[in-house]
């Protein structure tokens, strides 16, 4: 596979020393989206993950998948249809099936948009439309923006991994804040998105 992220990585290498040295210890950026993963499924996989390691999420989410064997993934009517307690015993709180069962209306409504037209809505838009879904963050969307429609440029400043991650590149006492990453990830435009994911890889943490 080609070093397609290679502009972003030696952008960021030649910010300052902390960077050159952690790009050059972890190598190319070998992020994968996941491309024409519709918002609905991206938004209901993003929720299975929330506040949960990937491997506890990666198990909840094939225990859902596996209760709907005729499709790859389930439909926002398959959803509804589905009983608690089945959405429980795949592992799911209570909170989250509301927010999952909410995200399949909301489909169903027109407000989770398409694929298409998601791809064709700035960032800040289709953001400012989703986090009006009960359960659904400006950080869930987020991932969405970066894994399905692939866009270049997010910073997720809320999120741990990448404060505590720069913290330590930085050898920080504190972690910054969400409006202090912000700030300091301007410098890191148009590749937010690529260093966002070195920041996950920082070690120690």
């Amino acid at each position: 596979m080609p070093d397609i992220y290679r502009p972003a990585s030696e952008f960021l290498a030649a910010l300052d020393d902390d960077w050159r040295r952690h790009i050059a210890a972890v190598g190319p950026c070998l992020h994968q989206p996941h491309p024409a993963r519709d918002p609905y499924e991206s938004l209901v996989r993003a929720i299975a993950y929330q506040q949960l390691h990937a491997k506890a999420g990666d198990a909840i989410v094939g225990r859902l998948v596996a209760l709907f064997p005729s499709v790859s993934f389930p439909r926002p009517e398959q959803i509804l249809a589905t009983h608690f307690d089945q959405m429980r015993s795949c592992g799911f709180s209570a909170g989250k099936i509301a927010t999952i069962q909410g995200i399949a209306q909301a489909t169903l409504d027109g407000v989770v948009p398409d694929y298409a037209t998601a791809l064709a809505m700035d960032d800040e838009a289709l953001i400012e439309r989703l986090i009006t879904l009960r359960g659904v963050g400006r950080w869930t969307v987020e991932m969405l923006l970066i894994y399905s429609l692939e866009r270049p440029d997010i910073l997720p400043a809320d999120d741990f991994g990448v404060r505590e991650g720069y913290r330590r590149m930085k050898g920080l006492e504190v972690q910054p804040t969400r409006k202090q990453m912000i700030e300091i990830g301007l410098e890191w435009k148009p590749y937010r998105t690529v260093a966002s994911w070195y920041l996950w890889r920082v070690p120690g943490r």
